[in-house]
């Protein structure tokens, strides 16, 4: 009889308005699982042991009650919420994957997840060598990293003397995006929604930042130029 262990998972309970709280998710107690691949599973499919989740920007909109085609399918409330982590394989049909194997890229928000095709194409595997944290891999290593890298060094390809402008500049990619352009030898500029995230620029990222205003009820402001804003960037 194969082995089994308890997974929890963390389930959307409704489509959300607003900020998501705590109300609009749920922990349920773990049901038993088996620590192998069943054999209803499709080939290619990989299970995994969760080690760390990460809570990115995107999926905000993928909360939302899907009113217009996205780039990304919206959650569907009952099912377990989906996002990048690190993970462990424990079982594969997947010939790029064996047990053992850490990875990166998209899984669920629970103790153990099958991760199918197509989706496992997108496990990235990590050779970790110690040294570097796993969770760097929900970060700098990973997504938020891997975007921030290509769009300034690959994309965007600045020239030191020149001025980069961020915008959104304390997120995940932003706040890469100014630290790679600064040891590029540029000028950074960035943009930001509060002033809490103004000060955590000019403290901790050395960033030329600016936000000033009040919003009105359609989350535009004027700067102190007189300039509207939405979210503290320059329309």
């Amino acid at each position: 009889m194969a082995a089994t262990a308890t997974n929890r998972r963390v389930i959307l309970k409704d489509y959300v308005e607003g900020y998501p709280r705590e109300e609009h998710m749920e922990l349920l107690p773990g049901a038993e699982v088996p620590l192998r691949l069943a054999g209803d599973k499709p080939p290619g499919s990989v299970l995994v042991r969760n080690l760390y989740l990460s809570c990115d920007p995107y999926m905000r909109p993928k909360m939302s009650r899907p009113l217009r085609e996205s780039y990304t399918a919206a959650f569907v409330p009952g099912s377990v919420i989906t996002g990048y982590g690190v993970a462990r394989v424990l079982d594969s049909s997947d010939p790029r994957l064996a047990p053992g194997d850490l990875v990166w890229g998209i899984t669920g928000w629970e103790d153990y997840s099958v991760v199918r095709p197509p989706t496992t194409a997108f496990l990235a595997k990590i050779s970790h060598h110690g040294g570097v944290p796993l969770s760097y891999y929900t970060g700098i290593l990973g997504m938020p990293g891997l975007t921030a890298y290509v769009g300034f060094h690959e994309i965007c390809a600045p020239k030191a003397g020149e001025a980069v402008f961020v915008s959104a500049a304390s997120g995940a990619v932003g706040q890469l995006v100014g630290q790679f352009a600064r040891l590029a030898g540029c000028r950074v500029l960035g943009i930001a929604g509060s002033a809490e995230k103004v000060e955590l620029l000019r403290t901790r990222m050395d960033a030329h930042a600016r936000w000033r205003g009040t919003r009105d009820d359609e989350g535009w402001t004027r700067d102190e130029e007189g300039r509207h804003t939405r979210d503290g960037g320059l329309a």
